[in-house]
């Protein structure tokens, strides 16, 4: 029979063990965590009768974890024992000042340590004099402010360094976009030079040939043509220097361009792409030629995610304040641990191991692009994407674009 249950957070994994072993073989429920985070989360989730903890434990100390736990109503009561290699009297007063119930010294006494646990279950307290409380309890919370003040000039560098590499990625951006598009020119005027070459040569094999080569270097030539715009667009929507030609726009009409684009792929894996009527729908003020790459970047990644033979849905409502255009696939779905990243720049679901040049093959990895440009171009139009996905319930995702009427 269980007598009770101990967490103990220690980092050092020997003593971790010999604890363990101690407890366990007394007949008690042991649980372990390696630093105060993870200790936290641990003592919320097993609620533990006796909580054993080191002072110096990596994250967050033990003083200061003991205060962090003393903080939820589930541990007000709880024993919390320091087990330590620091035997002075200032350590221990410092601890119990902090909140815990005890105080032990290691090395551990094997033969006894069983009982002095069971000892602190049973309402054993160790205790500060009124006075002697006071003075440690201001030196705790003077070093809590200190650990504050040290964390937080950790963040700032980190958010410093943060943007500083954040500002690299635009640059490189720009600068790559800028530096493709000259050699892309330069290839694909060699290829006009040679079709126009080839206009001239007699042998019509040959000519066939050649000619054949010419296009599938012209499709390569078009698809690192894309990817360049792509970098550029997604650069000008970085430094804010996306530029609108406003004018009335029709997203009927912008939906049916994008599902014509598409209707071969969806052909080719006998996918269903359903659009409802959206004649209902009042114009908005916007560019068309942005909203488009918005919407076919949205239908696109719901044919990318889809399985074979899947069902896409594209519907519009619209409010006197704002139209809806919803893209809604049955594929895999998005894991909520996912989908507070799933706009960001450069991010790709999934394993980078299936990038693949193809925008369409299913599961097929890209740049990590599309969605943060549509979400970049919505953005510019005081728009928003709405993301609902929840795997566990209901089979594929939902993306809406909202934009002010």
């Amino acid at each position: 029979m269980v007598k009770a249950k101990v967490l103990y957070i220690e980092d050092d994994l020997a003593s971790q063990r010999l604890v363990n072993r101690l407890l366990s073989s007394s007949g008690y429920e042991v649980f372990t965590a390696s630093d105060g985070i993870e200790g936290v989360a641990l003592a919320q989730k097993a609620q533990p009768n006796l909580i054993l903890m080191d002072i110096n434990l990596p994250q967050m100390d033990g003083r200061a974890l003991t205060t962090r736990l003393r903080s939820s109503p589930y541990f007000c009561d709880t024993p919390i024992v320091a087990l330590t290699a620091h035997r002075d009297a200032d350590n221990r007063n410092l601890a119990l000042a902090a909140g815990c119930t005890g105080f032990m010294t290691k090395p551990i006494d094997v033969d006894t340590f069983p009982q002095q646990i069971e000892s602190f279950l049973n309402g054993q307290r160790q205790k500060l004099s009124a006075q002697e409380h006071q003075v440690h309890l201001e030196r705790h919370t003077q070093e809590l402010v200190c650990q504050l003040e040290a964390k937080m000039r950790e963040l700032e560098n980190a958010n410093r360094r943060m943007k500083e590499l954040n500002q690299l990625k635009s640059d490189f951006l720009t600068m790559a976009s800028l530096d493709l598009q000259a050699p892309l020119s330069f290839t694909g005027q060699k290829l006009r030079e040679l079709e126009t070459l080839l206009d001239g040569v007699a042998d019509q094999t040959a000519v066939l040939m050649h000619q054949n080569m010419v296009q599938r270097m012209k499709g390569g030539l078009n698809r690192m043509h894309r990817v360049a715009d792509e970098i550029n667009q997604v650069a000008q929507i970085m430094y804010g220097l996306l530029k609108l030609r406003l004018e009335p726009v029709n997203l009927g009409d912008v939906v049916a361009d994008v599902v014509g684009e598409m209707t071969g792929v969806c052909a080719s894996r006998q996918m269903h792409l359903y659009v409802s009527s959206l004649s209902h729908l009042p114009s908005v003020m916007g560019d068309e030629e942005q909203l488009r790459t918005a919407v076919a970047n949205i239908i696109g990644n719901a044919i990318k995610f889809t399985p074979d033979g899947g069902h896409i849905y594209i519907t519009g409502e619209s409010s006197h304040q704002e139209i809806r255009l919803s893209v809604q696939d049955t594929g895999l779905g998005i894991p909520k641990e996912e989908q507070g990243y799933i706009f960001d720049l450069f991010y790709a679901l999934g394993s980078v191991q299936n990038h693949s040049t193809s925008k369409s093959a299913f599961c097929g990895g890209g740049l990590g692009l599309g969605l943060s440009m549509a979400r970049g171009i919505v953005e510019a139009h005081n728009g928003r994407i709405l993301l609902e996905s929840d795997p566990n319930t209901l089979p594929g995702s939902t993306f809406t674009i909202c934009l002010p009427v």
